[in-house]
């Protein structure tokens, strides 16, 4: 089939078939198609849409374009989950170890940071010794041992994928629903999982910054992963605010071990971890119903499997045998730390949450071009919540700095992202909807 043909298609739009969806993906992965053919696709996409049909057939090509996992030999189910995105969301960090204690197994492939938001392979990189990239061998062999691994995407799980959206990249066309979704499911697909729940965010910290938009993308990954075989649902969750309290990379794994061992735990990711989790041990089959899996997602909690579960997993992947009882002293510190001062008293009526990760950025702990390297000790700590009372001279927040300079500008980021006014505002929903199949 002619590249031409089929992007002039759709630009007409016209449904494309199976058939023809299976060659551009095969051109894409080959390089038989040329950028500017893939570029053009990407933007008939983005202007005509896809009807699901297409979408389906789109992220199961994608999907067979490289290496599809198979977790047949384990066990117990094979469950994931996949965020959307956000500021001081380091959920992950929790939920694989909670769902595994549970009696799944949770071979989470995780992404690196982009944009304002974190990754969560780059908090993963940040405990000494930890390998977020084995090969396959160790991969599954951790995953058999522990019940779960944090890794990062391998070359050869839907390579189509890796090109597509380097492209998409530069030509303006990130933004298109359909595209998101086969980006996202083609790689959930190739792990070879049997169930798979979506954390999907909302808010001025999300790139779904509107509650229309983020259901029209949670609708398209529930309808067009289900559609590819895959029993997923998700949840649409509250982002204008950070979740944790604290934003960066060693900053969010020591709050993740805080979490586990029942040091600290933020009101607001205690939520969205619980609600995600008994929402995956009720599509794995572990639970008869949402209730019970939370139940048992808190029995796990409280009583330290979870912790247990989340130290083999470091151990296992080349971490410090002891990380869990010793974090602090293993995770790298900023030599600079700075309070961020209140300068009048009132209530935290809103917080610019995209500026909160921005200035993460900006102090090192995030990337401003792909190749830059981050500094996993810089970050943000003790990030009130939205309601927080507050009085002159108290800290909005901790910087954690290289030094003096980046900590000032980062301070002055910070306060300029804090609203104070004279009066409490309503507590808004962490929870919002939860979408599955009609």
């Amino acid at each position: 089939m002619l590249p031409q043909e089929i992007i002039r298609k759709k630009r007409n739009g016209l449904k494309l078939s199976a058939e023809e969806i299976s060659a551009f993906v095969a051109g894409l992965t080959n390089g038989s198609m040329a950028d500017a053919q893939v570029g053009a696709f990407a933007m008939a996409v983005l202007l005509r849409g896809m009807a699901r049909e297409e979408a389906v057939a789109l992220t199961i090509a994608m999907r067979d374009s490289g290496d599809v996992l198979d977790w047949s030999d384990l066990p117990g189910p094979v469950t994931d989950k996949h965020s959307t995105g956000g500021v001081g969301d380091n959920v992950s960090l929790m939920l694989a170890p909670i769902v595994a204690a549970c009696g799944a197994y949770v071979p989470m492939i995780s992404g690196r940071g982009l944009g304002h938001t974190g990754g969560t392979l780059d908090k993963m990189d940040a405990i000494p010794g930890y390998v977020s990239q084995p090969d396959l061998a160790v991969f599954r062999k951790a995953v058999r041992e522990t019940g779960c691994a944090i890794i990062g995407q391998t070359g050869d799980l839907a390579p189509a994928d890796k090109r597509l959206y380097a492209i998409r990249d530069v030509t303006a066309t990130v933004e298109s629903v359909p595209l998101i979704t086969a980006s996202i499911l083609s790689k959930k697909l190739a792990a070879g999982l049997g169930s798979l729940v979506l954390d999907v965010k909302v808010g001025n910290g999300a790139f779904m910054e509107r509650a229309r938009e983020a259901a029209v993308l949670a609708s398209s990954l529930v309808e067009v992963a289900n559609g590819a075989g895959l029993a997923t649902t998700a949840l649409v969750t509250g982002m204008n605010e950070p979740l944790a309290s604290c934003a960066g990379n060693a900053v969010e794994v020591k709050n993740a071990v805080d979490f586990l061992t029942g040091r600290k735990r933020d009101r607001r990711l205690e939520q969205v971890t619980l609600a995600l989790a008994a929402e995956m041990l009720h599509s794995a089959g572990l639970a008869a119903s949402n209730q019970e899996g939370l139940h048992r997602a808190v029995q796990a909690l409280e009583g330290g499997r979870a912790a247990a579960v989340f130290g083999r997993m470091v151990t296992a992947l080349g971490g410090p045998a002891d990380f869990v009882e010793r974090a602090a002293a293993y995770l790298p510190a900023a030599p600079v730390i700075r309070k961020v001062e209140v300068r009048r008293p009132g209530f935290v009526t809103g917080i610019a949450t995209r500026a909160i990760g921005l200035a993460v950025v900006e102090l090192g702990g995030g990337r401003r071009r792909p190749d830059d390297k981050v500094d996993p000790a810089v970050g943000l700590t003790e990030l009130l919540p939205v309601g927080a009372e507050v009085r002159a001279g108290d800290a909005l927040a901790l910087v954690h700095a290289r030094g003096e300079e980046q900590a000032e500008a980062a301070i002055a980021a910070v306060r300029d992202a804090y609203a104070i006014g004279p009066a409490k505002p309503p507590p808004e929903r962490t929870i919002i909807r939860r979408i599955a199949v009609r």
